[in-house]
C-alpha cells in the first residue's frame, strides 16, 4: 500500500512539470548608466521580469517542458528620473525555434526597441490584465504592456513558423495591447502610428495587414518547407527558401522602407546569406541583388558572396 502511495505521489509531482508555461525566457538588466541606486533593485527587477514572462500562462495550449520557446531579453537602463522610479531604456529581444532532425535553432526574432519608458518600484508585483492593460498607473503598467506585447508577438510568430497563419490569435492579442496601451502625454512612446514608422504599432499593424501576407507566408515556408526539410530533402529545402525571396522582394517594392521587412531580416539575414552561398556562383546574382535591395543594412554581407 505504501509503495502504491509513493508511486502515485511521484507521478503527481512529475505531472506538474510535464506541462509548463510557454516561454523559457532569460532576462538580463544592465544598469551601468544608473548611479546612486542600490544595485539590489536591478537584481530584483531582473527576477521580477523573468518570473512575469516564465510563470504567466500566455495561451490555452499545453506545452511540454522541451517545447518551450527560447527567448533572451536584455534591458539596458539608460537613465532614471531624479524624483521617482521612472527609467528610460532599450530592450533587445531574441527568440528562436528548433529545426527538425537537428540540434540547430533558427532565430525568429532579433529586435532592439528603443522606446522603453517605465516606472519600477522594488518589491511591487508586476501585474498585467488583457482587459485592463493601463492599470492604475500608466508608467508602471507600461513595463508589463511592453513585455506582454513581445510575449504575444514571439508566440504568434512561433506558431506561424509551424503552420500557415497559425499565430493569428496571438498576434491579435499583441495588437490588442497596442490598441489599449498606457498613455501619459508624450511620456510613453512606441505605441502610436504618429510617433514614427518603426515602432511597435507598425510591427503588428504590418504583420496583420493583407498587404504583407506574403511575409507571413514566407516565414512559414522558410521554416517548415525550408530548414525543417534541410536534413531529409536539402535540395528541395534550399529551392523553397530561394523561391520565396522574389515574393518577398515584390512586397518590399510595393511597401518600401517598411519596418516589417527589416524586422524579418534582423533575424534571417545570416541564414539567407548561407543558403545563397550554397548556390553555384554563376546563379547567385539575382538573389544577391534582391537581398541587397531589401536589406540595405546587411548589403555588404550579400555582396561578399560575389567574390
Amino acid at each position: 500500500m505504501l509503495r502504491k502511495l509513493c508511486s502515485l505521489l511521484v507521478f503527481m509531482l512529475s505531472s506538474v512539470n510535464l506541462f509548463a508555461q510557454e516561454l523559457n525566457c532569460k532576462v538580463k538588466v544592465l544598469a551601468v548608466a544608473i548611479q546612486n541606486v542600490d544595485k539590489e533593485v536591478f537584481t530584483t527587477m531582473e527576477k521580477s521580469i523573468s518570473d512575469f514572462m516564465n510563470t504567466r500562462k500566455w495561451t490555452t495550449d499545453e506545452y511540454g517542458t522541451n517545447e518551450k520557446i527560447d527567448i533572451n531579453i536584455m534591458i539596458n537602463l539608460q537613465s532614471k528620473s531624479p524624483d521617482d522610479d521612472v527609467y528610460n531604456a532599450t530592450l533587445n529581444i531574441q527568440a528562436s525555434r528548433p529545426v527538425f532532425n537537428s540540434s540547430y535553432t533558427s532565430p525568429t526574432v532579433n529586435f532592439v526597441d528603443k522606446d522603453i519608458v517605465f516606472k519600477y518600484s522594488q518589491f511591487t508585483p508586476l501585474q498585467f490584465d488583457d482587459n485592463r492593460i493601463v492599470g492604475s498607473d500608466p508608467l508602471a503598467s507600461n513595463l508589463t504592456a511592453v513585455l506582454a506585447f513581445y510575449a504575444y508577438l514571439v508566440i504568434g510568430l512561433d506558431y506561424d513558423s509551424f503552420s500557415p497563419n497559425g499565430g493569428s490569435a496571438y498576434l491579435k492579442r499583441a495588437q490588442n495591447v497596442v490598441n489599449n496601451a498606457p498613455e501619459q502625454g508624450k511620456q510613453i512612446p512606441g505605441w502610436k502610428a504618429v510617433e514614427g514608422n518603426r515602432n511597435r504599432y507598425w510591427i503588428i499593424d504590418q504583420l496583420l495587414s493583407p498587404r504583407f501576407q506574403e511575409v507571413r507566408n514566407y516565414f512559414y515556408t522558410i521554416h517548415r518547407d525550408g530548414f525543417d526539410k534541410m536534413y531529409t530533402q536539402p535540395d528541395v529545402a534550399r529551392q523553397n527558401i530561394l523561391a520565396g525571396i522574389a515574393k518577398l522582394h515584390q512586397v518590399n517594392k510595393e511597401n518600401p522602407s517598411s519596418i516589417l521587412i527589416q524586422f524579418f531580416f534582423n533575424a534571417k539575414s545570416d541564414e539567407l546569406a548561407k543558403v545563397v552561398a550554397q548556390v553555384p556562383k554563376e546563379e547567385r546574382a539575382q538573389y544577391i541583388t534582391m537581398l541587397s535591395q531589401m536589406d540595405v543594412p546587411n548589403s555588404q554581407k550579400y555582396q561578399a558572396l560575389n567574390r
